[in-house]
């Protein structure tokens, strides 16, 4: 079973592929309108209208837009607003968790698809390079973020942390959100748009949604200019690796400082080593 599609052939200059990639435009695209805009409603519509024109034009596309729009109709049930309480933390748990579980299922079972994998046991030894890139993602993450976060205010889109008990739970949502981001964008969005489109144009659709998630998640301000590259360094890492333990690691080794800083802005006395930090 092979952990992504191969990719397809470059794409051709014609009214049926204008009309292919125009229905995975308004799939992806709808993300911000959900997400990144008080127009959600217009978001479901645009959902609806790529999976149809999806569906007029190739019925395996629209079958496979339609689970990465069911996916988002799913994540849409709730806030995305931080929010470390039980009820928060709770409401993150099973929404996040059923937009990967539920298209995962249908397409699994219901189309007898193996199109979306998580490949965990690839086989492959990680290289120098892949290793280096692993410090690589530290140290940017140290020096950019700080800057980032506490400069532009966007720590506040995050809840106050009282006592180690929320610092606890910043800890346990980061970190199992960065997981999930990797699952549902990654092994989920990416892996059914690269069936139908060229490596470089998946990337770019996957990471609409992936940036417009993050966006309403708290990393807003001038934050979509590091989260647009993140997204599509993400993957094409997979690509290049279809290795969900690597593209995870660099993910988690990332938001390790996320926290860190988090932490810090809210309690200067707290992971007070960064040299960034205003």
């Amino acid at each position: 079973m092979t952990p992504v599609a191969p990719e397809v052939p470059m794409l051709r200059a014609d009214a049926r592929t204008a009309s292919r990639v125009t229905a995975a435009v308004l799939v992806c695209g709808a993300a911000v309108l959900l997400h990144a805009t008080p127009l959600a409603p217009f978001g479901f519509i645009a959902l609806a209208l790529g999976v149809a024109l999806g569906f007029a034009e190739d019925r395996r596309l629209g079958r496979d837009l339609g689970l990465v729009a069911l996916g988002q109709v799913i994540i849409a049930t709730i806030s995305l607003e931080a929010d470390l309480s039980d009820a928060g933390m709770l409401r993150f748990a099973v929404a996040l968790s059923l937009a990967v579980l539920v298209p995962t299922a249908i397409s699994r079972w219901g189309f007898r698809d193996d199109a979306i994998t998580f490949p965990v046991a690839t086989g492959r030894r990680w290289t120098r390079t892949m290793w280096t890139y692993l410090a690589v993602v530290v140290a940017v993450g140290y020096l950019l973020l700080p800057f980032y976060f506490i400069s532009s205010g966007a720590y506040l889109n995050w809840p106050e942390l009282d006592g180690g008990g929320e610092i606890a739970r910043l800890f346990v949502g980061v970190n199992a959100v960065g997981l999930w981001d990797e699952l549902f964008f990654i092994c989920v969005v990416f892996a059914l748009l690269r069936r139908h489109f060229p490596m470089a144009l998946a990337n770019v659709l996957q990471a609409i949604v992936f940036v417009s998630f993050l966006w309403e998640l708290g990393y807003r301000e001038w934050g979509p200019l590091i989260t647009i590259p993140f997204a599509l360094v993400q993957g094409w890492i997979f690509a290049r690796t279809k290795s969900l333990p690597y593209v995870v690691t660099v993910h988690l080794l990332f938001d390790a400082v996320v926290f860190a800083v988090l932490v810090h802005a809210h309690h200067p006395e707290l992971f007070d080593v960064f040299v960034t930090a205003p």
